[in-house]
């Protein structure tokens, strides 16, 4: 069975993927991925991101909605991501043990 690759360097290879600066077969070499791995990780972003619909049809307004709702949650608890770590690092500091 394939190793799973941790969901950080998912993104990490996405967004270089994005950038468009090299071909998709270089990243994949780069990175130490098969070219198909890279593409089927590209079109699952693109799905989760809202760029093309799941059922490869038009835009309705409620999937519109729903990607907006996505962006939004992400959004949300990468902010509460943010908060519980603030909060730990200050912790620390208030009640030393």
């Amino acid at each position: 069975m394939p190793k799973a690759f941790p969901e950080e360097f998912r993104r990490d290879v996405i967004a270089v993927a994005r950038k468009g600066e090299a071909p998709l077969r270089q990243i994949a070499k780069d990175f130490g991925i098969s070219e198909g791995c890279l593409h089927r990780w590209l079109k699952i972003a693109d799905r989760d991101d809202g760029v093309t619909p799941a059922d490869g049809s038009a835009a309705t307004s409620e999937s519109v909605e729903l990607r907006e709702a996505r962006k939004r949650i992400k959004m949300l608890e990468q902010e509460a991501e943010v908060m519980r770590r603030a909060v730990g690092y200050l912790s620390r500091d208030v009640n030393p043990k």
